[in-house]
């Protein structure tokens, strides 16, 4: 008999699942530290002897009475109480002949005799939106020998992601395409298929899915959760989301998910005073609302809120396979005055949450102790200190943090006039003053294509040949800068629109006919990403050292009259190293000396202005021969030629 926490679990049942709450469950519950609570609370369909039926059970302190009620009983709160289980705040009940799809809410009466209906805080499936019903479903994906992934689960345990290339492809699934001849959305099973295809076609190496944890309005993108448990019904059911990620990681393809423990919204059939008290949130609105988003924040004191929290991390990386976390709003939760007028100073006077801080210092450290191999990143956007810093050295734990001074910098620079750029230049440059103080991602994100903000490639200044040659530059310059990569979808091939919700990428812009000045600009755009994507994958100088100083060397960083920048990216082997040069301007630069490190050829093995990528094909043909002469802050040198609004990598020859 297999035991989890101490309490026998029935038949040998690997997942742990039980028809009771044990005593140790409620002491470890209490405590807030047990951290397989989607084990026991929610739905679970169980057999009790000869009776199969449904455990049903939930967290609600503060109420007088608990009831279940759902199709099965029409929705009467008379029919089915449930028990409290001691002090431990938990609800109890097992329903026989009930199973899988079935609908059901907690009826719950508070202190004040007030009546609310609440959907399930760790149900494992819900309604289609405008429905609220919580769904009664088995997720035992694994014991039905469902999974096909052990070989990339463990290879996963023993890779060092900090070493490993890291190119993400951000999509929001409902509008990467839709149903072909309508607006419908494809399933998980449809997407998995389609965009496996569309991945490794581009090469990115993982996918990031913004939240796919249930949600009531479409337009919050999914950053306003009411399932912290629940894939949204809008693609599927919960089996379909495991089947898109068994399929991603069958092709080599790591899968993130967006995921929100920030704030939660006030719909009434959610968590908002679930048992007519401030049970999640905060009671105070100077530190428990955030009235501009109009959202409630989680109540990262109370350490049952805590606990439920990191076992919803913890359950999306364990029922889902997920290879990581990407935290969205770690400074919301970091600082009690985050876009607050009047807020709540901590119990030293300051602006820090501090235990808000300690949440996210364990649910790091659980998430790697449980899950080795998988990362977090934080959506971080100030200058907090050591974000991606183990917990033992004083810092948050996070495995990444997003590069958020970086993209506002070097978007603003790009945007420039090139006629400009040199006023400019410390824009271009300044990122790397700070690129090894974390572990960053670079990030180009949904945020950065909407809200009159334009698209990629409407940002880019110039003639229409020029802004593919400028877009085409930046993402040079961006996968040959240190860090990891993260482009939004339709980003790679210039999608011209900004991004909606509503509506599919303009896929039709690479197909013949589809875009007024041809869809050729468009597809060998496309084809330059996905060069990028196969190049940065293959070369361990672009990313073995990625978050390390020794993997990054200026050759000039202060050529700003020509709007010239040089750089050298190496391996942990010293001598495996590449040449980075980018030309900010649309002006041909023939015999411009380089400072190269060794006195050998080099030879050009990418550039930006080749005809395949539509550039006007200025290229370094043949071997460049280093010379004894001394230049900028290398030994050697060579004299090459810098094609237009380009960026060209050269190898040593050794």
């Amino acid at each position: 008999m297999t035991t989890w926490w101490g309490t026998p679990s029935p038949d040998g049942d690997p997942l742990g699942f039980r028809s009771a709450l044990g005593d140790f469950d409620l002491q470890l519950f209490g405590e807030g530290r047990h951290y397989r609570t989607y084990e026991l609370l929610g739905a679970h369909v169980v057999r009790l002897g000869d009776v199969q039926g449904v455990r049903f059970a939930v967290w609600a302190p503060n109420a007088r009475d608990v009831s279940v009620i759902g199709d099965f009983n029409q929705w009467d709160g008379r029919r089915h109480p449930m028990r409290a289980r001691a002090r431990s705040g938990i609800w109890e009940l097992f329903i026989p002949g009930q199973g899988q799809g079935a609908l059901y809410k907690y009826e719950i009466r508070t202190k004040t005799g007030a009546l609310a209906r609440k959907t399930d805080p760790q149900g494992f499936y819900a309604e289609m939106r405008p429905q609220t019903a919580s769904i009664v479903w088995d997720i035992s994906f694994g014991a039905r020998g469902l999974w096909s992934d052990a070989g990339w689960m463990a290879s996963r345990a023993r890779n060092d992601p900090l070493r490993r290339p890291m190119a993400i492809y951000e999509v929001h699934l409902g509008s990467w395409a839709r149903v072909p001849g309508s607006s419908g959305y494809l399933s998980y099973r449809d997407l998995a298929a389609r965009l496996v295809a569309y991945v490794r076609q581009q090469g990115y190496t993982h996918v990031e899915l913004m939240p796919v944890t249930e949600h009531p309005l479409d337009a919050s993108w999914g950053y306003q959760v009411t399932g912290m448990f629940s894939p949204t019904s809008r693609f599927g059911s919960p089996d379909d989301l495991q089947y898109f990620v068994d399929h991603m990681h069958g092709n080599g393809i790591g899968v993130i998910l967006d995921w929100v423990p920030a704030h939660f919204p006030k719909n009434d059939f959610g968590l908002v005073k679930f048992d007519g008290s401030a049970l999640y949130e905060y009671a105070d609105d100077r530190i428990g609302e955030h009235k501009a988003w109009g959202t409630k924040v989680f109540n990262y004191k109370r350490k049952q809120v805590v606990q439920f929290l990191i076992n919803s991390a913890l359950f999306w990386l364990d029922r889902y396979h997920i290879d990581g976390l990407r935290v969205d709003a770690v400074s919301a939760m970091l600082y009690r005055d985050y876009e607050r007028q009047d807020w709540l100073p901590n119990e030293y006077g300051g602006r820090e949450n501090l235990e808000a801080i300690a949440f996210l210092r364990r649910l790091n450290e659980m998430v790697y102790e449980l899950h080795p191999g998988a990362v977090t990143i934080a959506e971080e956007s100030t200058a907090f200190p050591m974000v991606s810093r183990p917990t033992y050295l004083g810092g948050l734990g996070f495995t990444f943090k997003w590069n958020m001074g970086w993209m506002h910098d070097t978007l603003a620079y790009i945007a420039h006039d090139p006629i400009h750029r040199k006023y400019h230049h410390q824009k271009l440059t300044f990122g790397l003053m700070y690129a090894f103080n974390e572990n960053f991602v670079l990030p180009i994100s949904h945020d950065e294509v909407v809200h009159l903000k334009k698209a990629m490639l409407d940002k880019m200044p110039g003639d229409l040949w020029q802004k593919f040659a400028n877009l085409r530059l930046y993402y040079g310059f961006m996968w040959t800068h240190p860090g990891k990569k993260l482009l939004f979808m339709g980003q790679d091939f210039g999608q011209w629109r900004e991004w909606s919700e509503d509506r599919s990428l303009d896929w039709h812009l690479i197909e013949p006919g589809g875009a007024p000045h041809g869809a050729e600009p468009h597809r060998r755009l496309q084809n330059w990403v996905a060069d990028l994507n196969r190049f940065y994958v293959g070369e361990p100088a672009l990313h073995e050292q990625d978050c390390e100083r020794p993997g990054f060397e200026w050759i000039d960083a202060s050529d700003w009259e020509h709007s010239v920048i040089s750089y050298i990216r190496r391996a942990r082997n010293w001598q495996d190293c590449l040449l980075v040069v980018a030309n900010f301007t649309p002006l041909v630069r023939r015999g411009y000396r380089l400072g190269v490190p060794m006195l050998t050829t080099y030879r050009e093995v990418l550039n930006s202005d080749a005809a395949p990528y539509d550039g006007s094909d200025v290229r370094n043909d043949g071997p460049l021969t280093a010379a004894d002469i001394r230049w900028q802050s290398q030994p050697y040198s060579i004299e090459m030629t810098l094609p237009p609004l380009a960026v060209v990598v050269l190898r040593p020859d050794r």
